[in-house]
């Protein structure tokens, strides 16, 4: 029998990083501050249950894992970003689904706004 209870939702709000990503030469030279926002998609039960870190998602080390992606390897686009960022997160054992937002505050527009954020939803059965 299939349980269809709703997964739990694990959010991480407002991880800062600072990164080399932009079409713009002067963007891939200065850097600029990214926020990430992570929800993640898993059964908590096993973990309330044994009260043991190893039934769920580490999420201390999972965040040094993202601010790292973030942090390496420039890309031109938020979109190749945020789709790395949910790979990092859908490679955790308990993950099934992880909504990513990825916010880029000082992006560069000549106009005044208060944020550019771009949020992806990707599944473990779907991992494209």
């Amino acid at each position: 029998m299939t349980d269809l209870s709703p997964l739990d939702e694990l959010a991480i709000a407002g991880v800062e990083c600072f990164g080399h990503h932009g079409v713009f030469e002067f963007e891939r030279r200065e850097g600029q501050t990214f926020v990430v926002d992570l929800v993640l998609g898993l059964d908590t039960r096993p973990a309330a249950a044994s009260d043991d870190l190893h039934d769920t998602v580490d999420y201390g080390s999972l965040v040094t894992s993202v601010k790292a992606a973030v942090e390496s390897d420039p890309v031109d686009l938020i979109e190749t970003l945020a789709h790395r960022i949910a790979d990092l997160c859908l490679g955790q054992d308990r993950v099934e689904w992880a909504r990513i937002t990825v916010h880029k505050p000082d992006a560069p527009i000549d106009a005044t706004f208060s944020d550019v954020a771009l949020t992806i939803t990707r599944d473990a059965r779907s991992k494209k």
